[in-house]
Order: structure tokens, then sequence, then C-alpha cells
């Protein structure tokens, strides 16, 4: 098939036969391209909405109730997985502070969160060890000593118990990367809110707004803490809650600033913009220790991929010239 093409290289017709078709194709992948996309921004944004509306019913049932009834944020988990685990209890072995604060850092809130959680904690190790045990078993992929299979199918189950673990893990990585490299323009636009004359909550809300196209996470968090600062009955809670989500050393100062402005009144302009000149300035130094960084990064690729090249073009020419000479 190579070969035909190949050979019909030098003919005009099939050459523009083949651009006819790239053409084509390239036309009907840019007109499905964006209806394929999803809007992500106005799907998060609308589920922050109604997580401001559950905790509105909430705080209100809590004020109703005189705190005696306890409510669910969210939607109730699935049948079969609340099934197990509250069968074999795994709230009380599995479930630990610190993994709440994992998922909630990851953006999954709530009780099907952690039911969920819970679930794959205690279904992944079973699983990769019985697909181990019938690969090296029964299967006989690896010819070892029945120890060594064993031990191989024991570390199966070894990974089986990090892999949510790492699952989290990489969400947080990959949240915090997103809002780290927004934040210092949403703080730009949170100190002209505030100067303008707006309250803490309505630049909230402006901001999350306007940011959500830089960052759909950190618009999200920003939502939530305005909805949090609207109904519960302590606002430093509802700054804690934000830098406990988010996990930034930028954030945590930034709520500081505003616990600190909210108990000794403050000026909260000139605070928030001292924070906003450190932030910008924290940016820089990244990427001036990224850019010092580059250079020894390039060494090994240059030595590798350009100094082979670049002798193949200074001795070709003299190594033909040498060998006309001698013929």
């Amino acid at each position: 098939m190579l070969e035909i093409i190949l050979s019909r290289l030098d003919d005009p017709q099939f050459m523009l036969s083949i651009l006819v078709a790239l053409a084509a194709a390239a036309t009907v992948l840019t007109i499905a391209m964006p209806l394929l996309e999803t809007d992500t921004l106005s799907r998060r944004m609308k589920s922050a909405a109604v997580e401001r509306d559950r905790i509105r019913a909430r705080e209100r049932e809590k004020l109703n109730q005189k705190g005696n009834a306890k409510t669910s944020l969210r939607t109730e988990p699935k049948a079969f997985m609340k099934q197990i685990v509250e069968s074999f209890s795994l709230t009380k072995w599995l479930g630990t502070e610190h993994a709440k604060a994992q998922l909630a850092m990851a953006g999954f809130r709530g009780q099907q969160a952690e039911v969920a959680f819970l679930f794959f904690r205690l279904i992944m190790p079973i699983l990769l060890f019985s697909v181990a045990i019938f690969y090296v078993f029964i299967l006989g992929v690896v010819d070892y000593a029945p120890t060594v299979k064993f031990g191989i199918s024991i570390g199966a189950a070894y990974a089986g118990i990090k892999v949510p673990e790492i699952f989290l893990q990489n969400t947080i990585q990959k949240r915090q990367v997103s809002m780290r490299r927004a934040f210092p323009d949403s703080l730009d636009l949170l100190l002209i809110c505030v100067e303008s004359g707006m309250s803490i909550e309505h630049a909230f809300r402006k901001v999350s707004q306007e940011i959500g196209s830089s960052s759909i996470p950190l618009a999200e968090e920003l939502t939530l803490t305005t909805a949090e600062l609207s109904y519960l009955p302590d606002r430093r809670i509802a700054y804690e809650n934000f830098a406990l989500r988010t996990g930034l050393e930028a954030i945590r100062q930034i709520v500081t600033v505003l616990i600190q402005a909210e108990r000794y009144g403050t000026p909260l302009g000139l605070a928030l913009r001292v924070v906003s000149q450190e932030s910008r300035d924290n940016r820089m130094m990244e990427a001036e220790k990224k850019a010092a960084a580059l250079p020894p990064k390039l060494t090994v690729p240059m030595i590798i991929f350009f100094l082979p090249l670049l002798f193949a073009v200074i001795l070709t020419p003299a190594f033909i010239q040498i060998q006309n000479a001698s013929q």
C-alpha cells in the first residue's frame, strides 16, 4: 500500500484528491468539535449554586429545629455502596479525618464521595489480589517459585490500597495548579472590588464569576465561600473552610488577613494590596526559578538530538569530497 502511494506522488490528480480529502476531514472536524465540547464552567457553577441553596436549607433547618436534627448536604450515595460500607463498618477503620480533608481538597464533598472512597478502598485490593492470583497461579504467566508468586499477589493488593489515594492526590495536584495560576489575578480583582466599596460577599461572588474562565475550581470554591459567609453563624469558619478546601499557602495567607480584618477592623484594602503584591512577587520568583533551571535541562536533549545532526551537516560535505577525490 505504501509503495503504491509513493509511486503516485508525482500524479497531480492523485495529490489533488489527497488534499481535497484532507480539507474535507478538517472541515468536518472543525464543525464537529464545538458540538462535542461540554460546558464545564456552566456545569460546575450550576453545581455551586445548588450547593449554596442546600447550605441555606441546612442552616434554616438547624435554626428551626435548634440543632436537634442533622440534614444531608448532598445526594444520597449509591444503595449497594452504602450497604457494603455500613455492613463492614468501613467508616471506623478506613474513614479518617485526613481522608475527608483530602476528599474536600479534591473537590469531592458530601456523603456520596466518602462512601464511594471507602467502597473503592475495600474493593480495589480484593480485585487486584484476585487478578494477580489468576494470572500468576492459574494462567502461569510468570515462572517463579510459589513464594514469589504469592509475594506478587500481596504487592498487587497493596497497590490496590494505594490506588484511591494516588487518584485523590493527582486530582488535588491538578486543582491546586489551576488555582495557583489564577489566584494572583483573582486577588487583584478582589482588591478592586473591595476598594470600590463592595462587601466581601459581593466581592467573592463577582470574582468567582470573572475568574471562572481561568480556573473553574477556584471559581467554585469562591462561590461556596460566598454561600458559607451568608449562612454560617461565624464568618471565621467560612474563611477557614476556604483555606482547608484549597490547601494553598497563598490562600491561607489571605484567609489570615481576612480573619484579622474581621476581628480587629483593620483596613481590608491595604492588607489585600500588600498580599497581592507578595503573590505577584512569588509568581515572578517561580517563573525566574523555572527559567534558571531550563539550561541544565536542555543540555542532555541537545547532546542527544542536536549535536549528531550538527556533526552530520558539517562532516557530510567533507566526507563526500574525500570520496570524490579518492575516486
